[in-house]
Order: structure tokens, then C-alpha cells, then sequence
């Protein structure tokens, strides 16, 4: 059944902050990262206008500064208190930290890891203690791993350490930028099962561990790691264009019902996987969620709670941090 076009969505109750806990910072160094590994011929320079010109994105301004003011004018203009935002190559990774640090407490960072390489270990202590970063990206179906193999461990010990967030993409993954830039699709989905987390989960109870966009298509595996471990939490990040996928009935309307029925609000964070100019902050995608919760009668805390108390939480910001 079609469901109504959403509204411009109020403001959340007892002035809760809201918090989107799923955002690519996609700064200058990552998109010339990309180009520069471009398997196509050409400059990086000429894949680059390539891309702007097949995709209408603008690249992001040179100086660093400029980029980060020019999010953080967004993020207040749309209402938006605290983002998370992911360094989502090792090359924007100073730039990510510098941002986060200049920001005022009003970005958290997390970076994007390869926990198999040789000096994974070493990396995660450098981005977790000297950069400031409050958590790890992982990916995978990416980098070739299961999220429960001992040599993953390492890195999870760390985040276990400081009590850190560990950002696991699993399901379907697909970059459209790698793929308008000429990368071949060598992701190994199998690798990326929510169910691989459990093991890991129980062996780091410190550790909160993320499962983006309800396991992009590992959907009753996501609500089943959820289920048996109570530090894995979901985001509901990205157009979800996943459910594509899934048996006929399961619309996002389905997936937030017995996503809230299998582990309650508490544990339900909310994102947009913004990241790009010119569209800026998905506004969209925030008054979509808030329709679908209103739908489906989801109290005003609990609504306050997926939209940026679960979050505030998890990050330890206090009312002045996340700009209550």
C-alpha cells in the first residue's frame, strides 16, 4: 500500500537534540585518494571532472577550513545538534580529526580501519587516543574478513579498552562513486553477516558495535544479532533501497516496526548517509523516519530517543555538546 509523501517533521519532544549518527565527511584528499586509484586511464585530474560531470556532485573546496564551515552552516541551518561523521578513506583522515577537533563538540569522528593489515593495531591506538576519533569503520566485505576471526581481535581489544563504537558494514555494499571511477565490484558479501558480530560482540561487552542501514539486506540477521547481544545497535542510515531485496510486504514502514518490536527504541540510532554537495543534509530522509515512526505510533520519547538520545548517550555528550 503507498504511503503519504512526509512532512516537514516538528521538533522533538522535551527539546531532545537531534543527532544523525551516520555521515560521510567526503572532504578534498578523499575524492583525490579515489582518482588517484582509479584503475581507468587518465589523470587524476581528468577522472575527477569525469565525475562531476557524469554525477553533477561538486568537489569539496580545497581548504579544509572552508569545507568544515561550510557542514557545520548545514548542520545549524537544518537543526541538526551533533553528527557522527566517518573518515571513509585513510587519506582524509587528518582532515576528518582536524575538523572534529575544530568543531567545537559538535562532530564525533570515526575512522575507517583495515584491521587485517600488519600494523592494524598500532593504527587503531593512534586514531582512537592522539586523533580524538570515538570509533572504527569496518568494512568486511571490503578488506576480506569475517568480523569474528582472531585477527580482528587486536583491533576490537583496543576499542574494547576505551569503550568505543565499531561502525560494521554488513549486506550488500556498493560505492557508486568507486564504481563512476572505474573500481570493480570485488566485495564479498558472505563475509558481511550480521551473525559474524555476535561472537565478537560477546567477547568485547565494552564495545558498542553498529550494524548501518538494518544490515543492508542481512535483515532478520541484523535483528537477530541484536537480539542476543544487547551492545549491538542499528542505524537506520542511507535510502535503504535494500529492501528491494527482501520477501513481498517488507517496506521501510515493516523493517522500523520489528526492527522497534526485536530490540525496543533504546537501541535504534538514526542517520541519513549524508555526504555530498550539492544535495547537503537528506532533510528528506529525516522527515521520512519521523513519518514512518508517527505511522506506527511510536511515543514522543521514543522518538526522541532513536533521533538523538540513543546517540547522545552512546557518545557521552552532555546537553551543552549536543547543543540542547
Amino acid at each position: 500500500m503507498p504511503h503519504s509523501k512526509p512532512t516537514s517533521p516538528g521538533p522533538l519532544a522535551g527539546g531532545a537534540p537531534l543527532v544523525d549518527a551516520h555521515c560521510h565527511w567526503f572532504s578534498r584528499p578523499f575524492f583525490e585518494a579515489l582518482a588517484q586509484e582509479s584503475p581507468r586511464a587518465g589523470t587524476p585530474q581528468e577522472h575527477l571532472r569525469a565525475l562531476t560531470e557524469a554525477t553533477g556532485l561538486e568537489l569539496p573546496a580545497e581548504d579544509g577550513a572552508e569545507h568544515r564551515e561550510r557542514w557545520l552552516d548545514e548542520f545549524r541551518r537544518q537543526g541538526v545538534q551533533h553528527a557522527v561523521v566517518f573518515s571513509s578513506h585513510p587519506a582524509e583522515t587528518p582532515t576528518v580529526a582536524g575538523a572534529v577537533a575544530a568543531a567545537a563538540g559538535s562532530l564525533t569522528g570515526v575512522a575507517v580501519l583495515d584491521p587485517t593489515a600488519a600494523d592494524a593495531e598500532a593504527k587503531a591506538e593512534r586514531l582512537l587516543g592522539e586523533l580524538g576519533f570515538r570509533g572504527l569503520l569496518l568494512f568486511p566485505a571490503q578488506h576480506g574478513y569475517r568480523i569474528d576471526e582472531p585477527r580482528v581481535a587486536p583491533v576490537l581489544e583496543v576499542l574494547d579498552r576505551v569503550g568505543g563504537l565499531a561502525y560494521v558494514h554488513c549486506g550488500l555494499f556498493t560505492v557508486p562513486l568507486r564504481d563512476q571511477l572505474g573500481f570493480p565490484r570485488t566485495a564479498q558479501v558472505s563475509l558481511a553477516d550480521p551473525l559474524f558480530v555476535v561472537p565478537a560482540a560477546n567477547a568485547h561487552p565494552s564495545t558498542r558495535f553498529v550494524i548501518p542501514h538494518f544490515g543492508a539486506g542481512y535483515f532478520r540477521e541484523c535483528l537477530m544479532a541484536g537480539a542476543q547481544c544487547e551492545n549491538v545497535f542499528v542505524d537506520t542510515s542511507s535510502s535503504n533501497a535494500w529492501v528491494r531485496t527482501q520477501p513481498e510486504g517488507v517496506d521501510l514502514h515493516a523493517v522500523f516496526d520489528r526492527t522497534l518490536s526485536a530490540l525496543g527504541a533504546e537501541r535504534v540510532l538514526f542517520g541519513t548517509d549524508s555526504g555530498t554537495w550539492p544535495r547537503g543534509w537528506r532533510d528528506d530522509r529525516y522527515a521520512e523516519q519521523r513519518a514512518i515512526l508517527e505511522t506506527l505510533g511510536a511515543t514522543a520519547e521514543e522518538q526522541a530517543a532513536v533521533f538523538g538520545g540513543n546517540a547522545a548517550r552512546l557518545l557521552g555528550l552532555t546537553p551543552a555538546r549536543a547543543g540542547a
